[in-house]
């Protein structure tokens, strides 16, 4: 979901409403949770920064007019790729400074992501090892997240090689009508990497929010210009229509959170509406249709029934904002043309930020395959690295157990484990500052937040966590440019341009709080830690045990911080160890079985008969 500064505030509090979850009341149905998800490596990418790979497409006043962005600067230009991330561009002088200061300027900056930039790399991410990669928004949309759709069915412009051709082709159809669709240069790109993202046997799932539209949405410039008399105005909860007669402009609408640039759909919710997850549905039937007339578009492009040019899912922006009744009703439509879609669940909080919402009411065989497991992330963050809320070993066997309860097993093994996302700090920021998980998570809300690169210890940490990640029940997922040893604080500094090894970058040399110094950082591509990346999906994609296994916890030692288990899977069990304290430490005797073992890390063969001795910060996966 958008992240903007202006919505962040508005999002915090209302969410401290949420009480616990209403009852599961709805039959499964007969569709099981597809098998792919469950051997998934997942590779998250946003757009707009992964890379700019056709400098011709770049994003032009025009293309961003719109949303958030009310008036472009006469100066403004694209930020180049290695800028310092908070130094002022120079059109930053010609914008209103507000409360939200520099974070809110950010968000006019665009770098010229697209789809060209992900075909260049292509050969980066086969070999990086990843099966599945999962696409922050493409829908056309003024912003740089695309949360704030103009049109739903449409690739953003930007995305392809021919911006001003795909305008005006969209300009000749009836958007509510699908028979009237075109295929624009940049839907058509997108085709083309599906079919190759394929071939390479890395499956593809969108992200889509059909709980709000941009208030740019093609549907509700209808109803702002023909106010009642629109046969869209029952897709929107419009609070009040414009008169004409005024010079003001009286329209307006229900905000997702209270923002004004994202307009939410009309709800028809059963019971309160203060309580997570609601029953009911959307309001509108002809919305509904038009987002089963969307996903049928990208799961089979032209339709021949051939899914190999099609998707294999989506991902759905919060989706407990949205009654359950229209997710049953979405996983049968979705499920009538691919019975192998994934559809995955952002289900996050229940009250900010403590509270993590329960899953179970969503994966009970008839809503998602599974959800983004963020709640298996915060307990790992809370043992691996050093949070004020940080937890023994004991505590984290007994959260990760408690997460896992009576979760059907099937939408169990496909949860995507979340280390980072376009949400949240980067994994290395994450583990480096002190801070509750996403809370007061940057510079600007906490000025003792360190956003300067980590250091060896908080490396250490990180891949002790991978490690831990990767031998996990579940789908780990990866966060564009994590594996490159990115940092970044919360929205919007996790979304820096990722930091190729063949492009040039300026230091960090800016803190974003006025007269506050920082270390000087050199940007560049941590090349080591690409390969233990590579190696722990070598490792995860070689080993059953890591991926169907059943799961059995070994050692749960608070005082000297050991934790392990033990991964089974048809006859072949794979033990996982883990020393968390900063010195050497011995595994007790008995912990395994003695006998002669392979340490799949490092290659290593031996034998253990009594204790194992472990180096400080370190992790052995035996088999």
């Amino acid at each position: 979901m958008p992240r903007t500064t202006l919505t962040l505030l508005a999002f915090t509090v209302a969410i401290l409403a949420c009480n616990a979850p209403s009852p599961q009341t709805h039959t499964p149905e007969a569709f099981p949770v597809p098998e792919w998800a469950k051997e998934a490596v997942w590779y998250q990418i946003f757009p707009e920064r992964f890379r700019n790979g056709d400098p011709s497409n770049d994003p032009t006043p025009h293309d961003i007019q719109g949303g958030m962005m009310e008036k472009i600067p006469a100066d403004w230009k694209i930020t180049p790729w290695g800028w310092d991330w908070y130094k002022p561009d120079p059109y930053f002088s010609s914008l209103k400074d507000n409360e939200w200061g520099l974070q809110y300027k950010i968000q006019y900056r665009r770098y010229g992501g697209d789809l060209q930039g992900v075909m260049d790399q292509l050969d980066y991410l086969q070999n990086l090892g990843v099966t599945a990669i999962f696409f922050n928004p493409l829908n056309d949309a003024s912003s740089l997240h695309k949360y704030d759709a103009r049109n739903y069915h449409h690739i953003d412009r930007n995305f392809g090689p021919s911006p001003k051709e795909d305008e005006a082709l969209a300009a000749t159809e009836k958007p509510e009508d699908p028979s009237t669709w075109k295929f624009t240069g940049a839907d058509k790109m997108f085709v083309e990497l599906v079919k190759e993202l394929h071939r390479r046997g890395i499956r593809v799932i969108m992200d889509y929010s059909w709980n709000h539209t941009g208030r740019d949405f093609w549907a509700l410039e209808d109803v702002r210009k023909n106010g009642e008399k629109s046969p869209y105005k029952d897709w929107y909860e419009i609070t009040s229509y414009d008169d004409p007669n005024t010079p003001e402009d009286e329209f307006k609408f229900k905000g997702w959170f209270g923002s004004p640039f994202l307009a939410e759909a009309k709800k028809a919710i059963i019971g309160q509406d203060t309580m997570f997850p609601f029953e009911g549905n959307l309001a509108s039937q002809a919305f509904k249709q038009h987002t089963y007339d969307v996903s049928a578009r990208w799961l089979d492009p032209n339709g021949d029934g051939d899914l190999s040019d099609g998707v294999d899912g989506f991902r759905l922006d919060v989706a407990a904002e949205i009654p359950l009744g229209f997710w049953v009703e979405y996983r049968k439509e979705i499920r009538k043309i691919n019975p192998e879609a994934y559809l995955l669940g952002e289900v996050w909080w229940q009250k900010f930020p403590d509270d993590l919402m329960d899953p179970r009411p969503f994966v009970q065989g008839d809503k998602f395959d599974a959800i983004m497991n963020y709640r298996w992330y915060r307990a790992a963050r809370q043992f691996f690295g050093h949070p004020v809320n940080s937890i023994t070993a004991t505590e984290l066997t007994q959260a990760l157990t408690a997460l896992n309860d009576n979760v059907p097993e099937g939408s169990l093994y496909a949860m995507m484990n979340m280390s980072a996302s376009h949400d949240a700090p980067r994994l290395s920021t994450s583990l480096y500052n002190s801070n509750k998980y996403k809370y007061q998570a940057k510079a600007t809300d906490d000025p003792g937040y360190k956003i300067n690169k980590p250091d060896a210890q908080t490396l250490a940490l990180q891949k002790l966590l991978l490690i831990h990640q990767f031998t996990f029940i579940g789908a780990p997922q990866i966060w564009n440019g994590d594996e490159m040893g990115m940092w970044g604080a919360d929205d919007p500094d996790c979304r820096k341009p990722l930091i190729w090894p063949d492009l040039t970058f300026d230091d960090e040399v800016v803190h974003p709080l006025p007269g506050v110094q920082r270390p000087v950082d050199q940007v560049k591509a941590d090349t080591a830690l690409i390969a233990f990346y590579k190696q722990l999906i070598h490792l995860r994609k070689n080993n059953l045990a890591l991926v169907k296994g059943n799961i059995t916890y070994l050692l749960a030692d608070d005082e000297k911080q050991l934790f392990g288990y033990k991964r089974s899977y048809e006859g072949k069990e794979i033990y996982v160890l883990f020393n968390r304290s900063e010195q050497e430490q011995v595994i007790p005797a008995g912990t395994i079985p003695a006998g002669n073992y392979k340490n799949l890390l490092t290659g290593e063969n031996m034998e253990t008969n009594n204790a194992l001795t472990m180096p400080a910060l370190s992790a052995q996966v035996l088999e």
